[in-house]
């Protein structure tokens, strides 16, 4: 597929100089060379980083980011926030979900992100009823996918009840429920038909929650996975908690480890409320933490135990959830910064001597490949060749070496600091903007002001 030069890159064996890496024509990195001259026909470039998972996504949730920001006459709480959300979607088109998505994927890319987890549960029309395709939805995040250029792990999500203990699910969730597993099951294999031809794609399964989801239910979806992710949201809110704990007498981490075979192909979305007994048997089930720091700060949900978590050898990953703000950098600063206000001390997921930023990297990158099923994230042969070029001559990276890199990418710049982005070795961001941002743009624009002149 072409060759790529880097100035300086990290490498499973750490920093180099003068890195060239083959890209083959399936996508993949053919071989790494350090210490070379830049191929006449080669790509410039800057610092060149793995390129990070987003390991959880609700992409039709980025077009209403910033609309909940109105207090009401009660406090505001998650589930203040969600009647918000079911006013949105209520009114999504297929068509309004494809143009959201792509403009999101369009963002991540940008932002430093070359893989996205869609956790995908809008899946039927606004009265409750399947469309012509019942994968209709899963088809139009496929295609925002092709015309951002994005990895893709797509996530049906199985939306069966509406509350602990097989409630029945509520008007305002019709556009999620599935009627029965078997239901799920044919979604699911218009997921797989719809996916199948995007490069390295994967397909696996997200249960919603235990709210939305009976122990007969999840125990008859399970086998869907085939071996694929299995994704869940469990323990966000403290109502959440108290709810389980009146249903099952146990809470829903506990719930989960006791009676899944819980294992590497697992990610618990969120998992902030945890004891610290669940704390260190989720660490040590293999599972990944999928944690998405900057939607948790705004919906007020609590703080991660991260450095015990991370003491006792849990993987975890980063995700944007619901889209308030889309950037690598914001999201691992603010889970560092949670400990840190917490905590009050500094460099707490850090370890002594050794750089936080490069620590909190490697690890989310570790996480969130398991997270999504994609042999990626390292720059090394037969792993997909999904890249990220940092910008050299971004005044937060001015005369910084090696981890000093990393450390100041996340902890004093942004997004800005992404100059070049490849996916699957092919270029998608290029001097900072993406390829397809104007046609990209110019659509959500239209789409946007459509959908809120009808939101009061």
């Amino acid at each position: 597929m072409g060759k790529l030069f880097f100035d300086t890159a990290w490498l499973p064996g750490g920093w180099a100089d003068a890195v060239t890496i083959n890209v083959a024509d399936d996508g993949r990195i053919a071989d790494v060379a350090v210490g070379t001259l830049p191929a006449q026909d080669a790509t410039r470039a800057g610092i060149g980083l793995p390129g990070m998972p987003n390991l959880h996504s609700h992409a039709f949730q980025r077009g209403m980011a910033g609309l909940a920001e109105i207090a009401g006459p009660t406090a505001d709480t998650f589930w203040t926030w969600r009647k918000v959300m079911y006013e949105f979607l209520d009114r999504l088109t297929p068509d309004d979900v494809e143009a959201i998505a792509a403009q999101l994927f369009v963002e991540m890319l940008e932002a430093g992100y070359t893989s996205v987890a869609e956790f995908h549960y809008l899946h039927h029309a606004p009265d409750g009823s399947s469309y012509a395709d019942p994968a209709e939805m899963a088809a139009r995040i496929a295609a925002a996918t092709a015309t951002a250029g994005i990895g893709l792990t797509l996530l049906p999500v199985l939306y069966a009840n509406g509350g602990f203990g097989g409630q029945p699910v509520q008007a305002q969730q019709r556009r999620f429920a599935s009627r029965d597993v078997d239901a799920f099951a044919a979604l699911l294999d218009g997921a797989k038909r719809h996916t199948k031809d995007l490069p390295f794609a994967t397909v696996g399964i997200a249960p919603h929650s235990l709210r939305a989801v009976t122990p007969e239910t999840l125990t008859a979806a399970l086998p869907l996975a085939e071996g694929g992710p299995i994704h869940i949201h469990a323990a966000e809110q403290t109502k959440e908690v108290e709810e389980c704990l009146a249903w099952s007498k146990l809470r829903p981490v506990e719930w989960l480890l006791e009676h899944a075979d819980v294992d590497r192909r697992w990610c618990f979305i969120h998992a902030t409320h945890m004891t610290p007994t669940e704390v260190s048997t989720l660490a040590s089930s293999g599972a990944v933490a999928g944690l998405c720091p900057q939607t948790e700060a705004n919906l007020g949900d609590g703080i991660f135990e991260g450095a015990a978590y991370l003491s006792a050898g849990g993987h975890f990953g980063i995700g944007g959830d619901s889209h308030i703000r889309v950037d690598v950098a914001e999201e691992l600063r603010s889970f560092e910064y949670s400990q840190r206000l917490r905590d009050r001390r500094r460099n707490v997921l850090g370890t002594a001597r050794q750089s936080t930023g490069a620590r909190l990297y490697r690890a989310a990158l570790g996480g969130g490949v398991l997270a999504l099923g994609r042999p990626a994230g390292r720059l090394e042969p037969g792993a997909v060749a999904d890249i990220v070029a940092l910008d050299p001559n971004h005044a937060a990276l001015a005369g910084r070496r090696e981890d000093q890199l990393i450390d100041s990418w996340l902890f004093a710049g942004d997004g800005r600091c992404v100059q070049d982005v490849w996916v699957a070795g092919r270029q998608v961001v290029a001097g900072g903007r993406h390829v397809n941002r104007t046609d990209v743009a110019r659509t959500f624009q239209v789409t946007l002001k459509r959908l809120l002149s009808k939101i009061s």
